[in-house]
């Protein structure tokens, strides 16, 4: 580079590339480095470099026709000389000095420069935003709610939203966001009406896309400072009785599912997560994750320790100690290392759904292996276990003010022991174990 001193003032003169001889009609360029020492004009005439480049680069885009690229282009070039871009009609708002200092910036030998002008002044107008646009968008303005999520979690956490934006560009079209009506939306919410009644689809199901297509749409007009009044209030469908998931009932767990030699047609770490479940009540994807160090078996207490690691937990109250007893402890000094071939991945439950049902271990066709979770907070509850001491296990939160640590480790393996299955329990223990569960959970 060359660095020459005019007057007190050292400079960078240098030659314009020939890539950027349509923008820059200068053979050779001088610029001011605005310092009298060599060494710091040594030091400022990279960047300076950097930055004019960055500018011709920004003027070579503004030639193109592409809308957003133009607008981006326009608002890089603006801040390359000094200024935030703003749309003509503010611009023309500010204050008379802020004017002038524009109007001075955008001048070439005494004329006005076309490509200048239009970014310094706010020529170019903002292309639409339209909807599957939108989607793009809100990928990178919601990635703070991705942190910590593993591949299969972000593959759930998006299919569902792309599915949304989809269905309504079937049904409307793909319009600037800022054109959607509330007809628009009412004719989508019709699409879904008649869904629900020619096709079997769940209210549920509709109510789903109008969630997530009205949070992606609302995400990008709030961060995007588009100011607009989004038509998606009131079209949810009326939904009826929740589906309320059965536990299994204590018999069928002992006489079905624990009986010998009932589970091995499944894979060992999937017999595992299925067995690991009854005396935990964690929830199959908890027990997917877990890393050989969650899993602890050697100490006084043997337990495993659910924690937000490579993916992301259901609720910050999610992550526990959970003590292991029974059949649970069984399975887990078969799987020491915790279950690789699930991890990462949202298969456990439709795999042993699927033998479950084929093999006729499911107590009514209602029942999903998510019964097991269920059945073990019965078994609490039946035990007259403390709720706070549940909340914790379960990972649920609790609706009054947590005071203390709550039970330590020991207490609580107390009470998980108390009401633990163990392979081919009779009756008889069964009722010995849950009349001493009363006495521990009073």
């Amino acid at each position: 580079m060359n660095i020459t001193k005019r007057g007190s003032t050292y400079h960078l003169v240098r030659r314009v590339p020939k890539r950027y001889g349509s923008v820059e009609p200068r053979g050779t360029i001088w610029i001011s480095l605005h310092t009298d020492s060599e060494n710091e004009a040594k030091r400022k005439a990279p960047v300076a470099w950097s930055l004019m480049e960055a500018a011709w680069e920004a003027r070579l885009a503004g030639e193109v026709d592409d809308a957003e690229r133009r607008y981006e282009a326009a608002r890089n070039l603006a801040a390359m000389r000094g200024f935030r871009y703003l749309p003509v009609e503010k611009v023309a708002a500010l204050p008379r000095q802020e004017r002038l200092e524009r109007l001075e910036a955008v001048m070439r030998n005494g004329e006005p420069d076309r490509i200048e002008a239009a970014a310094i002044l706010g020529g170019v107008t903002p292309p639409p935003i339209t909807v599957n646009r939108a989607l793009e968008m809100f990928w990178t303005l919601a990635r703070d709610r991705t942190l910590g999520k593993s591949e299969d979690q972000l593959r759930r956490w998006k299919n569902p939203r792309i599915k949304a934006v989809r269905n309504f560009v079937e049904v409307v079209g793909d319009k600037a966001i800022d054109q959607i009506t509330p007809d628009d939306v009412l004719e989508f919410r019709q699409w879904w009406v008649e869904r629900v009644e020619t096709e079997g689809k769940t209210p549920n199901s509709a109510n789903k896309d109008f969630t997530h297509l009205a949070d992606t749409l609302r995400t990008v007009n709030r961060m995007k400072r588009l100011g607009l009044v989004l038509p998606f209030t009131d079209v949810a469908l009326k939904e009826g009785e929740k589906r309320v998931r059965p536990p299994f009932s204590t018999e069928w767990i002992e006489t079905k599912l624990l009986a010998p030699g009932v589970l091995d047609g499944l894979n060992t770490e999937a017999r595992c997560i299925v067995l690991g479940m009854v005396n935990t009540g964690y929830r199959p994807s908890e027990a997917a994750g877990l890393l050989p160090e969650h899993i602890r078996l050697d100490g006084t207490v043997p337990y495993v320790s659910i924690e937000p690691v490579g993916r992301q937990l259901k609720n910050a109250t999610s992550k526990r100690l959970i003590p292991l007893a029974g059949v649970s402890l069984d399975a887990f000094r078969q799987c020491p290392d915790g279950f690789p071939a699930y991890r990462g991945k949202d298969k456990i439950s439709d795999t042993v759904n699927k033998f479950l049902r084929e093999n006729g271990l499911l107590e009514t066709p209602a029942h999903s292996l998510y019964g097991l979770r269920h059945a073990f907070e019965d078994r609490m509850i039946a035990a007259r276990v403390d709720e706070r001491v549940r909340r914790d296990l379960f990972g649920h939160a609790y609706n009054r003010e947590r005071y203390g640590k709550g039970a330590d480790l020991k207490h609580l393996h107390e009470v998980v022991s108390s009401v633990a299955l163990c392979a081919r329990s009779s009756a008889s223990s069964s009722s010995k174990s849950r009349s001493n569960a009363r006495k521990i959970g009073r």
